[in-house]
């Protein structure tokens, strides 16, 4: 595995195998939850952005900075728990992780496709009853993009399966 690797290579994977972090994620139910806040998170951040965008609200811009930290901190732990499968360059992943990669990106195009086919029959059913949808077409396809972006980290951080536990063997049982 670390035939070939970088020294970048190197540190990233040393990085993202760091145990300090380990209690936010041990617990498939903590995966979850951190999950879950990055979701929270990001759909604020999106809101704060449009609104400091589109709506021109200053105070968004302020609400968005705030946000910031605590979503780098969800994503770390996202990362630290999936061992930065999604960060990591090819060449530093085992035939595991590389198998669980694909699993990954599969599963989140295959959500993608139903999340995006769900946002064209809503845009078809509002042509067809004649709703104006003119100013939504930005603030969705931005969306749409954000969730593309994401939805592997949130797909691993969901997948990955609890650490095995270490085995304590009995000198009495060999």
């Amino acid at each position: 595995m670390t035939q070939g690797m970088t020294g970048y290579d190197r540190r990233m994977l040393a990085l993202m195998n760091r145990r300090e972090g380990a209690p936010m994620y041990a617990t498939a139910a903590r995966r979850r939850l951190a999950v879950g806040a990055h979701i929270a998170l990001t759909v604020a951040s999106v809101a704060a952005w449009l609104l400091t965008v589109v709506g021109e609200q200053r105070w968004a811009m302020w609400t968005m900075l705030a946000l910031l930290l605590p979503w780098c901190v969800a994503t770390g732990v996202i990362n630290a728990a999936t061992r930065g499968l999604l960060e990591l360059r090819e060449r530093a992943l085992d035939e595991r992780q590389r198998a669980e990669r694909v699993r990954v990106a599969a599963r989140a195009r295959q959500i993608m496709l139903w999340l995006l086919l769900a946002a064209a029959a809503g845009a078809g059913i509002a042509a067809q009853q004649g709703w104006d949808t003119g100013g939504l077409l930005f603030p969705v396809l931005f969306t749409a993009f954000v969730v593309h972006w994401l939805m592997p980290l949130w797909v691993a951080g969901l997948a990955v399966q609890d650490d095995p536990a270490d085995l304590e063997f009995d000198a009495a049982d060999e």
